[in-house]
């Protein structure tokens, strides 16, 4: 996560710098609305440009996935970036809205104009174009403004159902490109022969691209493969369902740990899976093992079929198990268990010879899951540590440290609930493990 915030504050900052240049120095002393005129432009510019980088990590980027160690922790700076633009977009609209009213009400008395204005002044076409067509963008902005609010609200309240959350956001593509268009005539035309200007015009360009790829429904295209469900195979118990699908050639394969998109019903759209099987060139297998978390999750079983006809893409993700460390410690919370699956079944065929403790913490427990954990432990030479939470209680980092004598030695492999993962890498880190030796899956893209 440290490129993540690396990048969210050098994009801010090294705006706010670029902007300072281009930016004259206010007259002493300082008023409310020369204030205000300056503060519009600025909050104005940063808000559509982490809008833009946003709409550009929207189309999975694939060739960024390295900097940022895998689409999971790009979707948390997408959020981010969703969190800073809508923070500048209020303040933009309330120095640019509430002001007026504030001198409706008579709080505030507007500065007279000063005579002259632009007379005598000649205007290139380009700006007495953009000149014309400003009331129409203060009052597109303006609407859009009030339309996007709601978007990346609803993006934000986890309990709105993720099918209504996908069809509704990606109309903030059609938000962006209106919002583009009422930044690109609003910006001041001294900016765009400066730096500032620059970056401006470079990010809205690629982010009209990523909104029209988002609307004709291109992201992604390119590595989607079709895959046919070939067995089902339910746990009550656990509410977990396994899936083993055969992918098409299309499919080019994954390393274990890795995700995919899946798209069983079209009215649905992709929901995020990660993939419990390793590769096989020669049967092009796949195994999915999906927990029961949501609406569309639960009635998973039910509209799913063998011989149906499902939709992959990707694979995504960088949560490899590769690294120099000849000891490793795993730790699977629930359905956070799936990586570890994969890459079990991986090292059972090629085996790295590295020291692998594996603790899978559960509050659910199937006896059949559990006997093909065991087997899959026992064929890739993994000590597995069960813990079941009614039984064990919760896993902490003192139970690691004790199990495990040389852990500081050795690299930690989490997937599970990001809360629970926050709370043993801190542990762990104050008990002397380096950070950079703590790799977390993102439980949640959203």
């Amino acid at each position: 996560m440290k490129n993540v915030k690396i990048t969210l504050w050098v994009l801010l900052l090294g705006l706010s710098i670029a902007w300072l240049f281009a930016t004259p120095p206010l007259n002493s002393p300082i008023t409310y609305f020369a204030f205000r005129d300056v503060f519009i432009q600025y909050s104005g510019i940063i808000a559509i440009a982490a809008m833009s980088v946003s709409m550009i990590l929207a189309v999975r980027p694939v060739f960024m996935e390295n900097f940022f160690n895998g689409l999971d922790k790009m979707y948390r700076l997408h959020k981010w970036l969703g969190i800073s633009a809508l923070t500048l977009a209020v303040l933009h609209w309330w120095f640019a809205k509430g002001t007026k009213w504030m001198v409706g009400w008579g709080w505030l008395s507007r500065p007279e104009r000063r005579p002259g204005g632009d007379a005598g002044q000649t205007l290139s076409t380009l700006e007495s174009f953009f000149r014309s067509q400003r009331g129409l963008a203060e009052t597109i902005g303006e609407w859009t403004f009030y339309v996007a609010v709601l978007l990346i609200a609803l993006a934000l309240i986890k309990r709105f159902p993720y099918h209504l959350f996908k069809k509704t956001h990606k109309f903030l593509a059609i938000a962006y490109l209106l919002l583009a268009y009422h930044s690109v005539i609003l910006i001041k035309n001294q900016y765009w022969g400066q730096p500032i200007g620059w970056i401006m015009a470079v990010l809205l360009v690629l982010g009209s691209v990523a909104a029209f790829l988002v609307l004709f429904k291109q992201v992604g295209k390119k590595r989607q493969a079709a895959a046919t469900i070939e067995s089902l195979q339910y746990y009550p118990e656990l509410k977990v369902l396994e899936i083993d699908v055969l992918a098409a050639d299309a499919w080019q394969g994954h390393k274990a740990g890795q995700f995919a998109f899946a798209t069983s019903k079209t009215t649905e759209g992709a929901h995020p899976y990660t993939i419990a099987s390793a590769w096989n060139p020669a049967d092009k297998h796949i195994k999915f093992v999906i927990k029961e978390l949501g609406d569309h999750t639960k009635t998973l079983s039910e509209q799913l079929s063998v011989g149906q006809t499902v939709t992959l893409e990707g694979p995504y993700g960088r949560f490899d198990f590769e690294d120099n460390k000849s000891r490793q410690i795993w730790i699977g919370a629930g359905i956070g268990i799936t990586p570890f699956i994969a890459q079990m079944r991986h090292l059972a065929t090629e085996p790295d010879g590295k020291e692998i403790d594996f603790f899978h913490t559960t509050k659910e427990v199937s006896e059949l899951a559990l006997s093909k954990l065991k087997a899959d432990t026992a064929a890739a030479q993994i000590d597995l540590h069960l813990l079941i939470d009614a039984k064990d209680g919760y896993l902490t980092a003192e139970k690691i440290q004790a199990a495990v004598p040389d852990w500081q030695n050795a690299s930690v492999w989490f997937c599970g609930p990001s809360t629970f993962g926050a709370k043993l890498k801190t542990d762990l880190i104050k008990a002397g493990l380096n950070p950079n030796d703590f790799h977390q899956e993102e439980f949640a893209l959203r």
